[in-house]
């Protein structure tokens, strides 16, 4: 396993952070301080694109409670099986939401970062989840240093593969996970007249050029919710926000819903120079 080291950089000045509890400072006297949850916020003004950036406080409650009872476990199980084999000193889990994948990561690495950019997640997952690493910050810019990391897992968030590719050391690693082509499809049909599957493959091209695919699994798992499930996984999915709002409110009345969850794990190495 490679040596962690301290990986935080100031996004003011790109100067190494050093942990004076109770904040993160640089040589150039930037100072953040750690939240009483446990926290630092690391994102600039400039860096937010709205006042309230990421997932909603809805969002994130309905996430937790449906991630907690286990309807996802197998990815979780699945995710964490892949990134054993890397034996990571170093792993930031980028998008990382209220934390329940990167709870799971302090087993099989060293040091854990998790990064949002919705301070509302990172204040839920510290609150739940010490002895990580959490941190309000943006995934465009990265505060941590040039090749800092042996690994970046990115459940479901924007991939900004310029900004990993900086971040990760000679030979890291990146995991992708997305849904697989008919990820949740009963639900979508309830949502949407007509159902687009997913392209899990569409991310190849832009990892083609200065990464390899070297692994891929693909997670299913069939779903039984009832209505209370059923409400939190609307309430935590993106598809919601582009169906009719009549169509959400009928299947928000359905007392049973069968589906599966589907998922396609990518693992990139970043190529040698």
């Amino acid at each position: 396993m490679s040596e962690p080291r301290p990986v935080l950089v100031c996004p003011l000045c790109r100067g190494v952070l050093v942990r004076q509890p109770p904040t993160w400072r640089c040589a150039n006297n930037h100072c953040y301080d750690v939240a009483r949850e446990g926290y630092v916020n690391l994102l600039l003004v400039q860096q937010k694109h709205s006042p309230e950036p990421g997932d909603s406080a809805e969002s994130l409650t309905a996430r937790r409670a449906f991630l907690e009872a286990g309807h996802y476990g197998p990815l979780r199980d699945a995710v964490v099986a892949r990134l054993a084999l890397l034996a990571a000193g170093s792993l930031l889990d980028l998008g990382c939401g209220e934390g329940w994948y990167t709870s799971a990561f302090p087993t099989i690495a060293s040091e854990v970062v998790g990064l949002d950019i919705a301070k509302p997640a990172i204040r839920l997952a510290a609150k739940r989840y010490p002895g990580i690493t959490w941190i309000v910050g943006s995934g465009a810019l990265l505060p941590v240093d040039d090749a800092s990391l042996d690994v970046i897992s990115c459940l479901f968030t924007q991939l900004h593969i310029d900004e990993m590719h900086r971040a990760l050391k000679p030979g890291g690693h990146v995991l992708v996970v997305t849904p697989a082509a008919d990820h949740l499809w009963s639900l979508r049909a309830g949502l949407f007249e007509d159902v687009v599957a997913h392209e899990p493959d569409k991310f190849l091209a832009g990892f083609a050029e200065r990464f390899e695919l070297t692994a891929r699994d693909d997670v299913r798992a069939p779903l039984s919710l009832g209505n209370a499930q059923l409400r939190q996984l609307l309430a935590m999915t993106p598809y919601v926000w582009k169906a009719r709002p009549e169509r959400r409110a009928a299947l928000e009345r359905c007392e049973q819903l069968e589906t599966t969850a589907a998922f396609s794990l990518l693992l990139f190495r970043k190529r040698a120079p």
